[in-house]
């Protein structure tokens, strides 16, 4: 589907706009937080687009089960849903194998708050960040800090990281170090951050996330990033 909002390059222009220019991140966060970053910015571009004034997402089917209805002639907005396909391919042997993928299609299905009308919703919370939860989930180990050098602020290697204890963002550093172990850059070996280290594609990759997260959770940390990538 070729469309402003789904196109790569818009997204990528869309993207690029977003972490340029302080409070879109947080705001898509805020209003559409059950989804993945880049349907939270696809959901924000096309309200911006339409006029719609960002809120809950949900299906057709979805807001009728929840007691309010698709006024007549809204049109849905555009997101980009995981698809499973499995393909069966013949073996030398006569038997068949099937392979089992995911793919990722752009389709119509979805309509904030604002084109619905029906039964009040109660205002849904927003998880707040939690440190011990977010490591649990992303399988990562935290150790105690062992490094000597006071200009790194924190280091990763294999699935454990440490983040220095006058460290000048925690938060900040504490993402930076996660998505290192989470992008494989920890399999090779350890990473230590400081202040001189190089601008290579994996610092600016990780540093990426932590911009990301900083702006989503309104934490500080988003002007040194956005400098620093």
């Amino acid at each position: 589907m070729n469309t402003p909002s789904t196109n790569p390059a818009s997204f990528a222009e869309l993207l690029q706009r977003a972490v340029s220019e302080p409070g879109i991140v947080s705001t898509a966060y805020r209003q559409f937080h059950t989804y993945s970053i880049g349907n939270q910015l696809l959901a924000w571009s096309q309200c911006l687009q339409r006029g719609l004034q960002p809120g809950p997402l949900s299906t057709f089917m979805g807001w009728k089960e929840k007691g309010r209805h698709v006024r007549k002639g809204e049109k849905a907005l555009v997101l980009c849903q995981p698809v499973t396909v499995k393909r069966t391919r013949e073996q030398d042997d006569g038997t068949e194998d099937a392979d089992v993928f995911t793919r990722f299609v752009y389709r119509p299905h979805w309509f904030v708050l604002a084109q619905t009308d029906g039964q009040e919703l109660p205002s849904a919370p927003i998880p707040s960040w939690d440190r011990s939860r977010a490591l649990a989930a992303l399988n990562i180990t935290e150790e105690p800090f062992a490094m000597l050098d006071g200009n790194i602020q924190g280091y990763a290697k294999q699935r454990t990281i440490a983040v220095s204890p006058v460290a000048a963002m925690p938060f900040k550093t504490t993402v930076h170090e996660m998505a290192h172990v989470l992008l494989g850059h920890t399999a090779e070996g350890e990473q230590a951050d400081s202040d001189i280290t190089p601008r290579n594609l994996r610092e600016c990759e990780a540093e990426a996330v932590a911009l990301l997260c900083c702006a989503a959770l309104d934490l500080p940390g988003v002007e040194f990033s956005r400098g620093y990538i």
